[in-house]
C-alpha cells in the first residue's frame, strides 16, 4: 500500500473514533487535524475543544488503536493534542472578545458561590485558558478579598479609527486572572444602596467599558437569589451557560431549584450543579440527586474543609491549586466538567439544523 493510501486509511479509521466526553466521532467534531506517515511511524494531531479536557488518556488509546487497525505494521503511533477553546463569541455588540461567558449563581446566600466562582476561574486558568472574573454581586462583593487584590482599576485611553479616544477600565489581576468588582470602587465597610437601573448600568459598564482583552472564559459571580441580574445578562450577552452552587441540605436545594428555574426562564443554559461544603455538617449527595431529578449535569462536590476557608480569608484562593491543598482535586474536577459542558453546549448548538427562510 502506498504512503498516501496508508494515510487515507488511517484518517478514515481515526475519524470514526467516538469522543468519550462529547459522544460524537472525531470526524463529526472536526477534531482530527492531521495524520502524517513517516516510514513506519504514524503521527496524529487532535484538536481538543477545551484546555480542561478530562480524558486525554482514554482518547489517546482509542485513537492509537484505530490507527493501528488501519496500519498494523506501524512501529509507533504518536498522538499530539492541541487545544482551541470553542465558544459562542457573542459579546461582539459590546466590544467583548470573550469566547464564553459563564454565570455562577445560587438560589440563596451563604453557600460559597463566590468561592466556587473564583475557584472555577483559577481552575480554568490552571489548565491553560485565558480567564476573567467579574464580580456582579454589587451589594456584597467578596471577590477582591478572596483573591487578595485591592485598589481602583487604572483607566486608559483607547484611540478610535477616526482619531478620537474613549476611556476603558483596566481590570486588576490576581494570579493571571483579570478581575473586576464593585469592591474595587468603594471602601469595604461602605454599603451600596442602589435601585435596579443603577445596578443594570454598573453591570453594563463592567462588561462593556472594561478592557478584558481576549479571553477564553469570563466567569461572572452573580448575586444570590433570583433577581434581575440574570435578565440583564441574558439580554446583554449570549451566555455559554450557568453553574448553580448549593449545599447538600434540603433547604438549600429548594432554593437551587428556583435558581435553575430562573435561568431556564431567561433562556440561559444550565451547565450543571456544584455541591459545596460537602461533609459531616451538611451531609452529602443532595445536589447530585437533585441534579438527576432536574435533568441537569452534576459538576462535582467540594468538601467542607478548613483549608478552603483559611486560604480564602487570607486572600490566597488561587493557592487551592497547589499540590499541598486537599481541595485541589475536587476543584480541578469541577473545572473540567464545566469546561466540557460548555463545549457540549457550543457543539450541540452548532449541530442544530438551520431553518431556511424562503
Amino acid at each position: 500500500m502506498s504512503e498516501s493510501a496508508q494515510q487515507s486509511a488511517v484518517e478514515t479509521s481515526v475519524s470514526g473514533v467516538s469522543d468519550p466526553e462529547l459522544g460524537r466521532t472525531l470526524g463529526d467534531l472536526k477534531m482530527l487535524k492531521s495524520v502524517e506517515i513517516d516510514g513506519c511511524n504514524v503521527h496524529v494531531t487532535i484538536e481538543l475543544p477545551a484546555h480542561a479536557y478530562p480524558k486525554n488518556g482514554s482518547l489517546a488509546e482509542s485513537v492509537r488503536s484505530a490507527a493501528r487497525s488501519a496500519m498494523p505494521d506501524a512501529d509507533e503511533v504518536t498522538i499530539n493534542f492541541q487545544h482551541r477553546v470553542r465558544g459562542r463569541e457573542s459579546g461582539g455588540d459590546l466590544g467583548l472578545r470573550v469566547k464564553n461567558i459563564i454565570a455562577v449563581g445560587s438560589g440563596k446566600g451563604g453557600v460559597g458561590k463566590s468561592t466556587i466562582a473564583a475557584g472555577l476561574a483559577f481552575g480554568l486558568k490552571h489548565f491553560g485558558s485565558s480567564v476573567g472574573l467579574m464580580d456582579a454581586d454589587v451589594y456584597g462583593p467578596s471577590i477582591p478579598h478572596l483573591v487578595g487584590v485591592e485598589g481602583q482599576p487604572a483607566v486608559k485611553e483607547v484611540p478610535t479609527h477616526d482619531g478620537r479616544t474613549f476611556e476603558r477600565m483596566v481590570p486588576n489581576e490576581a494570579n493571571g486572572v483579570k478581575v473586576m468588582s464593585m469592591g474595587f470602587m468603594v471602601p469595604a465597610e461602605q454599603a451600596v444602596i442602589w435601585r435596579g437601573p443603577m445596578l443594570h448600568k454598573a453591570l453594563m459598564q463592567f462588561l462593556a467599558q472594561t478592557d478584558w482583552g481576549e479571553l477564553d472564559y469570563l466567569i461572572i459571580d452573580m448575586p444570590p437569589g433570583t433577581g434581575d441580574v440574570a435578565l440583564t445578562l441574558s439580554q446583554a450577552v449570549g451566555l455559554a451557560g450557568a453553574v448553580v452552587v448549593c449545599t447538600p441540605q434540603e433547604v438549600a436545594l429548594l432554593d437551587a431549584v428556583k435558581a435553575i428555574s430562573m435561568f431556564r426562564q431567561v433562556k440561559i443554559p444550565v451547565l450543571g450543579m456544584v455541591e459545596n461544603m460537602t461533609g459531616d455538617i451538611f451531609g452529602r449527595g443532595g445536589a447530585k440527586r437533585k441534579a438527576e431529578q432536574m435533568e441537569v449535569p452534576f459538576l462535582g462536590e467540594v468538601p467542607a474543609i478548613a483549608d478552603i476557608r483559611e486560604r480564602g480569608d487570607a486572600g490566597r484562593l488561587a493557592s487551592l491549586y497547589d499540590d499541598s491543598s486537599p481541595a485541589r482535586d475536587a476543584l480541578l474536577h469541577v473545572s473540567e466538567r464545566t469546561a466540557i459542558e460548555v463545549a457540549k453546549q457550543i457543539i450541540d448548538s452548532q449541530a442544530m439544523p438551520q431553518l431556511e427562510i424562503l
